[in-house]
Formats: C-alpha cells, sequence, structure tokens
C-alpha cells in the first residue's frame, strides 16, 4: 500500500498538479484579450513554465529531500531563507487547496443543480463532503493516492483530447474554419470583444496564459514518496509541462476554430463545452473538468502537507508535525494543512479572489530564489549538504537558472498588483479590495513571524533527517 511514484507516476502526477479548471471554465478569459494570437501566447507561456520547470528539475537532482522550494532555498542559503520560502508556500499552498476545492463544489452545483443551488449552506457542506472524501484517499496512502492521481489524470486528459479530436471531426466534415472571425465577435451590446493588441496587451495575456502552467513547483514537495527523485524528476516535470503545452495549445486551437463565440459568449459552467453543440461531447467534456478539479484537489492534499514536514524534520517547526501514520501519511501536517484549507474559504463566504493573490505573488518568491539556489549549487557554494553524485551541466544549471530569473523578474513586474487590490462592488464601483490586503498581511507577515518566534526561542524539537543519498556534504 505504501509503493512510491515511479517515473511515468511522477508525469502523471505532475500533469495532474498543472491542468486543473483554467482550461475548463476560463479559456476566454484569454482568448477576449489575444484574440487570434491565443495559440501564440499559450506557448510562448509555455517555454516561460519549461523554463522554470528545468530550473526546479536541476534543483532537484541535488537534493531529493521533501519540500520543493523550501528544501532548495534552506540548503542553498541557511535557515532563514529557507523558513521564509517554505512557510509562506505553505500559507499559499493552502489557501490554493480551498480555492480548488470551492471551484469544485460551485462548479458541480452549477452544473446539477444550476445557479440557485450554488447557496452558502449547499456550498458548505459540499465542501466539506469533497474535503473528506480527500482526506480518506490520501490518509489510504501512496499507492491509493497514486491510483486516484493517476485516474483523474487520465481522465481529464481523455476529455480533452476528445474536445482536440471531436473539433477536428467536425472542421473536417464541414470545412469551415472561424478562426479569423474572433477579431468580429461582438458582445450583447454590440461592441467587438477582441480589442486591438498592442505590446502591452499581448505581454498581459502571455502572463495570464502562464498561471494556467503553474503547478509543477510542489510536485517535489514529496520527493521522500518517488522512487529515485534525484533521477525521476529531472526528466519527469519537463516532459509534464510539454505534454500540457501540447494538450492547451490545441485545444484552445481547435475551440477558435469551431465556434469561437460560442466561448465568448458562455453562460455554462464549463465554458470549453460551450464550443460544441453535440450532447454526448459537451458531456464528456462537463464531466472531465469535474473529474479534473477533482485530481487537481487531490493533488494539492498530496503535496501541500509536505512542506510543513519537512519544516518539522528539520527542526523549523513542532516535531510533532513530522509524525507519520502507518501509511507513511504526515498525519498532523495534514491536518493542519487541511484545517487552513476549510476555515479561509468559510471566513472569507467563498468569495475567493481577494485571497487569491497569495497563492499567485508565493510563486514568484520561488521562482527567483530557486534559480539562484540552483547555481549555487553548480558552484559549490550551497550552506548545507546536496547530492555529491549528481551529474553538473552549465547548460541546465546556471544558463536555464538565469533565464528563469530574469524571466519571474519580468513577471513580477508586469504582475497586475493594481487588480489584485481593488474590486468592483455591487454597485459597480471600484473599491479597495480589503480581501486581499488581509490575505497578504496574515500570509507575509503575521503567519511567518508568529511561528518563527518560537522557532528562534529554541521551542521546537530539532529533528535533522537527511536520506542516505544527501549524506555527501560539500
Amino acid at each position: 500500500m505504501n509503493k512510491k511514484f515511479g517515473f511515468w507516476s511522477i508525469v502523471l502526477l505532475t500533469i495532474n498538479g498543472i491542468i486543473g479548471t483554467g482550461i475548463f471554465l476560463s479559456p476566454a478569459g484569454v482568448v477576449k484579450v489575444a484574440g487570434t494570437y491565443t495559440p501564440l501566447v499559450y506557448i510562448l507561456a509555455g517555454l516561460f513554465a519549461i523554463i522554470l520547470a528545468i530550473t526546479f528539475a536541476s534543483a532537484a537532482k541535488y537534493i531529493s529531500k521533501n519540500g520543493s522550494g523550501y528544501a532548495y532555498s534552506k540548503a542553498a542559503f541557511g535557515n532563514e531563507v529557507g523558513y521564509y520560502v517554505g512557510i509562506t508556500r505553505f500559507a499559499a499552498g493552502s489557501i490554493a487547496w480551498g480555492v480548488m476545492a470551492t471551484a469544485v463544489v460551485r462548479t458541480t452545483l452549477g452544473i446539477f443543480g444550476g445557479p440557485d443551488a450554488q447557496t452558502q449552506g449547499n456550498i458548505t457542506l459540499g465542501f466539506l463532503i469533497l474535503m473528506g472524501i480527500l482526506l480518506a484517499i490520501v490518509f489510504s496512502g501512496s499507492y491509493i493516492t497514486k491510483i486516484a492521481s493517476n485516474i483523474s489524470t487520465i481522465g481529464k486528459i481523455t476529455a480533452l483530447l476528445v474536445a482536440v479530436f471531436a473539433g477536428l471531426a467536425i472542421f473536417l466534415k464541414t470545412g469551415q474554419n472561424n478562426f479569423m472571425s474572433i477579431n468580429q465577435a461582438v458582445d450583447t451590446a454590440g461592441e467587438l470583444i477582441v480589442k486591438p493588441m498592442d505590446a502591452s496587451i499581448f505581454v498581459g495575456a502571455i502572463l495570464a496564459a502562464f498561471y494556467a502552467y503553474t503547478g509543477f513547483e510542489s510536485v517535489a514537495s514529496a520527493a521522500s514518496e518517488m522512487e529515485e527523485p534525484e533521477k525521476n524528476l529531472p526528466k519527469a516535470i519537463p516532459l509534464a509541462i510539454g505534454i500540457v503545452a501540447l494538450i492547451y495549445v490545441s485545444v484552445v486551437s481547435i475551440a477558435m476554430i469551431i465556434n469561437p463565440e460560442g466561448i465568448l459568449n458562455s453562460t455554462e459552467p464549463v465554458i470549453l463545452a460551450s464550443a460544441f453543440l453535440n450532447p454526448l461531447i459537451k458531456n464528456i467534456i462537463i464531466y472531465g473538468a469535474v473529474i479534473s478539479m477533482f485530481g487537481i484537489n487531490i493533488a494539492a492534499a498530496f503535496s501541500t502537507p509536505r512542506i510543513f514536514e519537512a519544516m518539522a524534520d528539520e527542526g523549523q517547526l513542532p516535531i510533532f508535525l513530522s509524525k507519520k501514520t502507518k501509511q507513511g501519511v504526515p498525519l498532523f501536517a495534514f491536518l493542519v494543512t487541511a484545517s487552513m484549507a476549510i476555515a479561509v474559504p468559510m471566513a472569507f463566504q467563498y468569495n475567493m479572489r481577494g485571497i487569491m493573490i497569495i497563492s499567485s505573488v508565493s510563486r514568484f518568491i520561488q521562482f527567483l530564489v530557486v534559480p539562484m539556489a540552483v547555481i549555487m549549487f553548480y558552484y559549490d557554494k550551497n550552506k548545507e549538504p546536496k547530492i555529491e553524485t549528481a551529474q553538473k551541466m552549465f547548460f541546465t544549471d546556471v544558463v536555464i537558472p538565469i533565464l528563469a530569473f530574469v524571466t519571474s523578474a519580468f513577471l513580477l513586474y508586469k504582475f497586475s498588483w493594481a487588480d489584485q487590490f481593488s474590486m468592483v462592488n455591487d454597485n459597480g464601483e471600484t473599491v479597495v479590495n480589503t480581501y486581499a490586503i488581509c490575505a497578504m498581511i496574515i500570509g507575509y507577515v503575521i503567519l511567518p513571524i508568529g511561528v518563527y518566534i518560537p522557532y528562534k526561542m529554541g521551542l521546537y524539537k530539532e529533528k535533522k533527517v537527511v536520506s542516505s543519498s544527501n549524506r555527501s556534504v560539500s
């Protein structure tokens, strides 16, 4: 029951952690901005993601411990940097899990019950049921989690491939190519939906598409549950990103060819399904969307608690958080993570737009620190032990991380801060987004300080856990 993730299971887990709600629920968001440039936008965003993925994969060959960005940052720069990266990533991961769980419940209620079913009570009930199912799956051990993850990944890929091949069949049968008509699509008021393109709009579209690729950075958080992570992760993560990019570009392109206005003017819970008129195809895509969202919740439930476990193993959090069940599940770390994932959406009444900024910005922290960590590993400047037998490559360990750092800095500079800290109220007025401000303060100030002070006071029992593959000191 504790059989570890092999190479292809790691590939599927990575795909599962990336493909979630975006490609099913909101392809119109990028299409409205980029128009006919949408496929190119997804290709460029995928290239950005691959650069970052190779960087994380390079870090994984030097450090095979749990924690992903936390483990890499701590090994390269020491306790303080690692601590901050770890605790903010944990907060972001927990809240992101809550956001994804809320998305599953809302979409499911919208599909089977309509808009009237999305009441606070129904959402809360559905939310708790979903979290209970996820807890049961993960507590069954790595083997059951792996099976559930693999099945959900195959299910979502199948649904997307059905969309691609069905759309291709429709195009070949009708001979109609509506791809260019996207620029003439109008809304209910008769206004053009896609505005004229300029450089800033194009960059904004790439940024929007880039977020559809995030999730790969959390895969290595559970490295101890994988077979030979130092060998398999560097190969599995880039391969998974490439597969996802191919699927994204194919799905968006074929939908724009057969029915772009159906996507742009859709009012259905699963927007991608609006490109098709055939009920069977629509249902396959709709159920695939539900499977996809459920699968990404499994990935979050599996990976996120391992961050706290890794920090507890290193003596930076209370030691009880590293305690595992017979199935290898970090019991208390999981319960703390699940509690935050449940409590935060409920506290904010499931209005998640304001606090999603934590999930977004925390990725940039990792995307800036981890590339520099890889360079430190390459030049043997790390503060803590790394795998000495790791094969060094200047291109993947220096050149690519530099590109990753520059790309991340550019994305952070272009991040829409104004949009995140403002929102439109029920009266149509733009007001300060207090949800986002509270989320930033809690996630980046209160939580890190609150758990760091006891650590500096020596109240946490240190438990240095180093795998046999990591014992060689540089």
